[in-house]
C-alpha cells in the first residue's frame, strides 16, 4: 500500500525532471551569477575579484545610469497603461461573434508572429525620416516629415509605439480568455434589473476582470522593463540617451566597456524591480480575506 503510494511521485519526478534541471542551468543559474557578480570586478589581468558594494556605489554616483532609471521608469509609465488599454479594448470588441471578428483577431495577433528584432528593423525602415514610407505618406498629405527615432523629443514616443504594435496582440489573448469566462447569466441578471451597458462594465465585467487584468499588468511590466532589441538595433540609447533603457545600458557596460561587475550590477537592479512586481502581483491576485 505504502509502495503503491510513492510509485505515482517518482514517475511525476522523472517526467519533470527536465523541466526542473531547464529551470536550475538557464533561469535559477543566471539570477545568482548576477546577484552574486554584481560584488565582483575584473583586474587588468582578468582576474576577477570581490569588490563588495563599488559597483553599486558607482552606479548611484553615475549620471547616465540614473538617466536610465528615469528613461526606463517613463517609458513604463506610459506603455504599460497603453498597451492594457488598447489590448482591454481590442478584447472587447472581438468578444462578440460578429463575422469580421476572425479576421480581426488574426489581424491583431499578426506582429506576434514575428521577432521582436524583425520588427524592430521593419519599424526602422518604415519610419526612416528621410526616404520612409510613413515621411512620404505625410509629405503626400501636406504635413511636415518628422524624424521618429532621430529626434530626442520623438524617439521615446517612438519606441512606446512600436513596442504597444509588438505587444497589445499578445495580451490581448490574455484578456479576451478572462472576457471569455464572465459568467453570461451575470449579465442577464444586471440587464433585467435596468442596467445599463456602462453599469454592466463597471460592477460586472471589471470585478471579474480583476486578477487577469493584475497578471496582465505585471507580466507586461516585466517584459518592458527587459526591451533590448529596438535600441540595441535602432537607437543604441539615443539620440542624447533619449531611449537608453536599463537593459540597454547593462549590455554597453558589458560588451562595450567589459565592464562585467557594472553590468551585473545593473541587472541586480533591474531582477530587484522584476521582484518587487512579482510580490505585488501576489498581492493583487489574492483573494480578499484570504
Amino acid at each position: 500500500m505504502k509502495h503503491g503510494f510513492r510509485e505515482p511521485w517518482s514517475i511525476v519526478a522523472w517526467f519533470l525532471a527536465p523541466a526542473l534541471l531547464g529551470l536550475a542551468l538557464f533561469r535559477l543559474a543566471p539570477i545568482a551569477i548576477a546577484l552574486v557578480g554584481g560584488f565582483t570586478g575584473t583586474r587588468l589581468t582578468g582576474e576577477t575579484v570581490w569588490v563588495g558594494l563599488r559597483n553599486y556605489r558607482r552606479l548611484v554616483e553615475d549620471p547616465s545610469f540614473w538617466n536610465a532609471v528615469e528613461v526606463t521608469l517613463l517609458f513604463n509609465l506610459i506603455v504599460n497603461p497603453l498597451q492594457i488599454v488598447i489590448s482591454f479594448g481590442l478584447a472587447l470588441l472581438v468578444l462578440r461573434p460578429t463575422p469580421l471578428v476572425p479576421f480581426f483577431r488574426a489581424a491583431y495577433m499578426a506582429p506576434m508572429t514575428v521577432s521582436l528584432s524583425l520588427t524592430s528593423i521593419l519599424w526602422a525602415i518604415l519610419l526612416e525620416p528621410t526616404m520612409g514610407p510613413v515621411n512620404g505618406l505625410l509629405r503626400s498629405l501636406g504635413l511636415p516629415p518628422q524624424p521618429f527615432w532621430r529626434g530626442e523629443d520623438q524617439a521615446l514616443a517612438t519606441l512606446i509605439g512600436v513596442a504597444s504594435w509588438k505587444g497589445v496582440g499578445y495580451w490581448m489573448v490574455f484578456l479576451l480568455a478572462g472576457l471569455l469566462l464572465v459568467p453570461k447569466e451575470l449579465h442577464e441578471a444586471a440587464m433585467i434589473d435596468g442596467a445599463g451597458a456602462a453599469a454592466r462594465f463597471r460592477h460586472v465585467t471589471l470585478p471579474l476582470m480583476r486578477r487577469p487584468l493584475a497578471f496582465v499588468l505585471v507580466a507586461d511590466t516585466a517584459a518592458n522593463f527587459l526591451l533590448f532589441a529596438p535600441v540595441y538595433l535602432i537607437t543604441q540609447g539615443g539620440p542624447a540617451g533619449a531611449t537608453a533603457l536599463l537593459m540597454f545600458e547593462a549590455y554597453q557596460a558589458a560588451f562595450t566597456y567589459l565592464d562585467k561587475g557594472r553590468a551585473l550590477a545593473i541587472s541586480s537592479v533591474i531582477l530587484f524591480v522584476i521582484g518587487v512586481l512579482a510580490l505585488l502581483e501576489l498581492r493583487l491576485l489574492r483573494e480578499r480575506g484570504g
